[in-house]
């Protein structure tokens, strides 16, 4: 076939998606919200076959509650009361050793938790997650097609991308022509390199060792009740060289269990030493459980690095575009990554639509870079010192030294009831205390900043500080570019209550007012008709449209009762006033005209 003849085997989009996980099938059912499809393909032969990504946070739960998919994804996953707990112990049978509450469980933080979102934790693994997003995107119109592998782009004219496929099953290639690309195609992202992007990239962490079993470990949990547990035996001289710990985490209550083995720290090992016999896998899963009386089925085993690594750009600066693990690579501590990958997709549709529908300038979609690829900076780094926050308590049990003399004079002084085992017993204590870093990271979850040409911020003055712990503290603000914070809201006669965020978000322009503000109403009415943009606007408290029942809206919304806040599709302010103004008309189109690049 000539080159001429291949080019005349052409498909025909406005949309590309490269990938189905969760970044790309998210992305597509977002899109489609908007009345927007197109193609998604996939070099899987199918959506995840192995859990991988588990925990879903409010942040991503959020996203999802927009398109009414929050319902089914908790319905899939396990409720959060099974995540209550993250524990470290000899065998999943044995001593333990410590625990502490995990994701909004500890009685001093359910306050920030339910201050923070509508929404709690699910632990939702990736292998459930996938068939609901892709079904939702096929359902809405989204051609998806696996066994294609994306292999390169190449541009007729500025507007127009033509990439080049591999259909696996058949072993022919074939070009889809489309005005916009998004590479979603996973850490080794062929779109990525296609467009050259340049990667910020530390050294990594070695080598992590994934074994998949079912086994049913009921009997076991009813006094062990969490999603993760680390098991290790400090005292073991004989282990094999890919396992001395092991993270075992939940894939479904409480039967089905991810045995994440890691080296010895510091070990400097190549990926052929983390090999084994599918038999040597089951024996060390056997010895991490504790009890030889439980059936092991292993269902798959895998080997992956431990990486940090972030591009310096999500785009090439115009219409191609790429996020998820194509952009941010990193460990699975914290549980940031396809929470993230879903937050990316939310941030992006939104504004493709408006631009396609003219609603905005081509100059909003650079905003998109400005404000997810600091997002993914922290998350990688806040993943990557996840782990090494468990050095703290591996030091203290002598767990990181190789003589295992010493290790052994170590554990005794846990045993002195003296100064020495005080000490002992305190160092412990802290290092597991710094490890909630990752189970309590309520702050690297929730308090994303965002600066951009998409955020007014002329007339706002300084931003509020960070919080002294920025990884564990919610920062609850409606200064522009942070996310709308929670309030529970109900009508003047009782009825089913309300979040703000609810009110906000559904792919428009919301404005939240209070009494005397009827002016910023119809000023936002006339303004969005004007522009051909949808607001709605809504007032909050005493015989407004919605009663700020518990006062938490006047707690928080920072300005007076007759200000404003305008809030973007994607939940997050996108300016503000103390109080009512001369001619709100005249400010609320200039604010949204400089928001939406016009």
């Amino acid at each position: 076939m000539t080159q001429t003849e291949k080019h005349n085997n052409i498909l025909q989009t406005d949309l590309l998606i490269v990938g189905a996980g969760p970044a790309g099938a998210s992305l597509a059912c977002f899109l489609a919200a908007h009345g927007r499809t197109g193609i998604l393909i996939a070099a899987a032969p199918g959506t995840a076959d192995t859990p991988r990504a588990h925990i879903t946070n409010m942040a991503a739960l959020e996203c999802l509650r927009d398109i009414e998919l929050e319902q089914e994804c908790r319905l899939a996953g396990t409720d959060s009361k099974h995540m209550e707990h993250t524990r470290w112990c000899r065998s999943m049978a044995g001593e333990e050793f410590a625990r502490v509450y995990s994701w909004g469980h500890d009685p001093k933080h359910k306050g920030a938790y339910e201050t923070a979102s509508p929404c709690d934790h699910i632990d939702l693994p990736q292998t459930l997650l996938e068939p609901i997003l892709v079904k939702r995107a096929t359902h809405a119109g989204w051609t998806v097609r696996f066994n294609t592998r994306y292999v390169r782009l190449s541009r007729p004219s500025p507007d127009v991308i033509l990439s080049e496929v591999l259909d696996e099953l058949t072993g022919q290639t074939y070009f889809i022509q489309s005005r916009y690309l998004f590479g979603c195609d996973g850490a080794r992202s062929q779109v990525v390199r296609e467009l050259q992007l340049p990667l910020i990239k530390k050294p990594g962490q070695g080598l992590a060792l994934n074994v998949f079993v079912r086994a049913d470990l009921s009997h076991l949990m009813e006094n062990r009740s969490g999603n993760l547990h680390w098991v290790f035996n400090p005292e073991e001289e004989e282990y094999p060289v890919w396992g001395k710990e092991c993270i075992v985490r939940m894939v479904r209550a409480w039967d089905e269990w991810m045995f994440i083995f890691l080296p010895q720290p510091g070990a400097d090992l190549k990926a052929d030493d983390m090999s084994a016999t599918n038999d040597e896998y089951v024996a060390r899963v056997k010895q991490v459980i504790g009890d030889e009386n439980v059936e092991v089925t292993l269902l798959h085993a895998s080997k992956w690095w431990i990486n940090e690594v972030v591009a310096e750009r999500y785009s090439d600066g115009g219409n191609v575009f790429c996020f998820g693990d194509a952009t941010h690579r990193h460990p699975p501590f914290n549980g940031l990554g396809s929470n993230t990958c879903i937050q990316d997709a939310f941030n992006l549709a939104w504004k493709v639509d408006y631009v396609m529908s003219g609603k905005a300038g081509k100059q909003l979609l650079d905003s998109f870079d400005k404000e997810r690829q600091p997002v993914g900076m922290d998350i990688v780094t806040r993943a990557n010192q996840g782990l090494r926050d468990h050095y703290g308590w591996q030091k203290t049990l002598g767990l990181l030294e190789d003589d295992m003399e010493k290790t052994r004079k170590i554990l005794a002084e846990f045993e002195d009831p003296g100064e020495k085992g005080r000490l002992r017993r305190k160092a412990f204590r802290e290092g597991i205390e710094n490890t909630t870093t990752e189970f309590h990271g309520l702050g690297i979850e929730m308090n994303q900043k965002y600066v951009s040409n998409a955020v007014y911020l002329a007339d706002q003055g300084e931003a509020p500080p960070a919080p002294k712990d920025a990884v564990r503290t919610l920062q609850v603000t409606t200064y522009p570019g942070r996310r709308l914070p929670h309030a529970w809201l109900n009508t003047r006669v009782p009825g089913k209550k309300i979040s703000t965020i609810d009110l906000a978000g559904h792919r428009r322009f919301c404005l939240l007012t209070g009494p005397g503000g009827q002016a910023w109403k119809d000023a936002v009415k006339a303004v969005g008709e004007k522009l051909g943009v949808e607001v709605v606007a809504f007032s909050i408290g005493w015989k407004q449209d919605y009663e700020d029942v518990y006062f938490d809206w006047a707690e928080r919304r920072e300005v007076e009762d007759d200000g404003c806040v305008l809030v973007r599709p994607d939940r997050f302010v996108a300016w503000r006033s103390r109080s009512v103004i001369e001619k709100p008309e005249v400010k609320l189109e200039e604010v949204l005209r400089n928001v939406l690049s016009l």
